[in-house]
C-alpha cells in the first residue's frame, strides 16, 4: 500500500501547489506510523492533533460531554486551519497532557505537502479543508495488543473512556465514509 499511496500523493503534489491531507482513524492504528512515511518520503510538515487536547481549564461538564469535545477544536482553527491555506509562516502552541497545559511554540514554514494526523482531525468545526483525507481503521484485537505493549498503565483507560469517545465520534460524524482512502492495521 506504500507505493499506492506514495503515488496517489505525488501525481496530487504535481497537480496542486500545496497539498493538505488528514489522517484519521482509531487510536493505534498508525496514523503516527504513515506521517513518518509521508515525512520520509517527501518534504512535509507534519502537524498531530495530540498538541490540541483541550485544556483542564476548559474541561466543563458541557464541554465533555459533547461528542468531538476533548479536542481545542477553537485553538486548533484560529491557530492551524484559518493560516494553513495562506502559504505564510505561523505558529501553534503545543498542549503537554503529562503538564495539562500548553508548553512549547511550534514554528511552521510552508511547505508543498502538509499532513494532519490524529483523531479529531476531520472535526466538522473546521469545515472541509482537505486535499486527501486518509482513515485507518484497525480490528479490536491488534488494537488492544498495540495499546498494551504501548502504554500497559493506560490500556484500561483507553478501553473504557478513550475509544468509546473515538468511536461516538466517527459514527457521529461519518468521519469513515467521508475519507478518500481507507486502510486497515497499517
Amino acid at each position: 500500500m506504500d507505493k499506492v499511496l506514495f503515488d496517489q500523493v505525488s501525481t496530487k503534489l504535481l497537480e496542486k501547489d500545496s497539498l493538505l491531507i488528514a489522517i484519521e482513524g482509531s487510536c493505534a492504528s498508525g496514523k503516527t506510523t504513515l506521517a513518518k512515511f509521508f515525512e520520509e518520503k517527501f518534504d512535509c510538515n507534519i502537524i498531530h492533533m495530540d498538541d490540541f487536547f483541550l485544556p483542564f481549564e476548559k474541561r466543563s461538564e458541557e464541554r465533555t460531554k459533547e461528542i468531538g469535545g476533548n479536542i481545542d477544536y477553537e485553538r486548533f482553527f484560529n491557530e492551524v486551519v484559518s493560516n494553513i491555506k495562506n502559504d505564510v509562516s505561523f505558529s501553534y502552541g503545543k498542549f503537554s497532557c503529562s503538564e495539562g497545559k500548553i508548553n512549547e511554540t511550534i514554528e511552521l514554514i510552508p511547505k508543498k505537502l502538509t499532513v494532519i494526523e490524529g483523531v479529531y482531525s476531520m472535526h466538522p468545526k473546521f469545515g472541509d479543508v482537505y486535499d486527501l483525507k486518509i482513515f485507518i481503521d484497525i480490528d479490536e484485537e491488534t488494537q488492544l495488543k498495540r495499546l498494551k505493549n504501548r502504554s500497559p498503565e493506560k490500556l484500561e483507560r483507553f478501553i473504557k473512556e478513550w475509544i468509546p469517545m473515538e468511536n461516538s465520534y466517527f459514527e457521529k460524524f461519518g468521519i469513515k465514509e467521508k475519507c478518500d482512502i481507507v486502510l486497515v492495521n497499517y
